[in-house]
């Protein structure tokens, strides 16, 4: 038995064959004839101690039934499969059956009072009675079912929305896992080459190396496996990302970076959005033999407000790989920050004369309460 089957077999009696519908048809019709008669007081006296109570009978019956005949078979059968033709002179039908259907209550009653059609409800002639009644229930019938429609479809119009609602929230979770999983093999690949440049190159640097790949790929696994994880924690792993790169590199390339802010900062980001623009950095600056090559690398915090900015000097030779983001991984991240930061940033990339600038202003948010336990722990 799966969840909705479930919860519907625990439901109480009264919602669970939906009884609930025969108060409601009966406050439609009473409220239609305290109108009517301009007295709620003589419309309830009238209803319960009168042989009108059969002419009110009928109404409530009829009236309903055609109502649901309109909600549970002619809108799924022809609205919805636009046969609109088809529908609106089933639902005429249906609107002239039911009041005709509804006219033999005011005879019953008649009957019941033991008075004529002319002394109960006045009119003259009983032709002209007649077509009094039918007026009268057609109108009345015409209302019902406007209403019932317009409760059914704004129900469904309702439903219709949550139901969106649960499936972009849906869409968007596997999406921004699918991003952030397209990303981590990625940056694994890089890892991995480098540590293995290195192991010929210099063992006691490939050993550094390990130890801070191993240090990066705990965060990957069970650090960063929420939304969004603490500042300390990305900057942290931003830190040994740096710190492996440099030991990779040329001694010819200069890396700087200036962090400005408080570590008890309670803020969150969502994870791997810096450390793209780093890596994208290292893997575009120059490889000049008679010029300095650097990575400058600035992150400051004003309060909610996070700026952080990545220059590296670039070479002729790779400055059009540079404007083209650098492959997946600075897309990924401009569609995370769409993501998850709507209106909430703002990312700059330029390329000019041989440099190239991401500057990154984001507003972040309060750090949540288990994250809080968690650095406390």
């Amino acid at each position: 038995m799966n969840a909705l089957a479930l919860g519907r077999s625990n439901q109480h009696w009264f919602f669970k064959y939906r009884l609930y519908h025969i108060p409601f048809w009966f406050l439609y019709n009473y409220l239609w004839w305290a109108i009517a008669v301009g007295n709620p007081y003589k419309a309830a006296a009238n209803i319960f101690f009168t042989p009108f109570s059969v002419k009110f009978l009928f109404y409530f019956i009829f009236q309903a039934l055609a109502a649901y005949f309109n909600l549970y078979y002619l809108i799924p059968k022809y609205l919805e499969k636009n046969r609109l033709l088809a529908y609106m002179t089933f639902l005429l039908l249906t609107i002239v059956v039911a009041s005709f259907c509804i006219i033999p209550g005011y005879y019953f009653s008649a009957y019941l009072s033991g008075k004529t059609l002319n002394e109960l409800y006045g009119g003259g002639s009983e032709a002209d009675c007649f077509y009094k009644f039918l007026n009268n229930a057609f109108s009345s019938t015409v209302a019902s079912m406007t209403l019932a429609m317009s409760i059914k479809l704004t129900k469904n119009w309702v439903e219709t929305r949550q139901r969106q609602q649960l499936l972009e929230k849906e869409k968007l979770e596997t999406e921004l896992k699918f991003l952030k999983y397209q990303f981590n093999p990625h940056f694994l690949f890089n890892t991995i080459n480098s540590i293995f440049f290195l192991i010929h190159k210099n063992p006691d640097m490939a050993s550094d190396s390990l130890a801070k790949f191993s240090e990066l790929l705990r965060h990957q696994l069970y650090e960063c496996n929420d939304q969004k994880i603490p500042l300390t924690k990305e900057i942290t792993y931003l830190e040994n990302f740096i710190e492996l790169e440099k030991l990779r590199q040329n001694n010819n390339i200069e890396v700087t970076f200036q962090a400005d802010f408080q570590p008890d900062e309670p803020l969150e980001i969502a994870p791997f959005i810096l450390m793209n623009f780093v890596e994208n950095a290292f893997k575009h600056v120059s490889k000049l033999t008679d010029q300095p090559n650097w990575i400058r690398i600035d992150l400051r915090l004003d309060q909610r407000n996070l700026c952080f900015a990545v220059s590296n000097s670039t070479s002729p030779s790779s400055a059009s790989d540079v404007m083209h983001y650098g492959g997946i991984g600075i897309k990924n991240v401009q569609r995370r920050l769409d993501l998850i930061y709507p209106d909430r940033h703002v990312l700059s990339i330029l390329n000019r004369d041989n440099r190239f600038d991401v500057q990154l202003q984001l507003t972040l948010s309060e750090l949540e309460i288990h994250h809080v336990l968690e650095t406390a722990s």
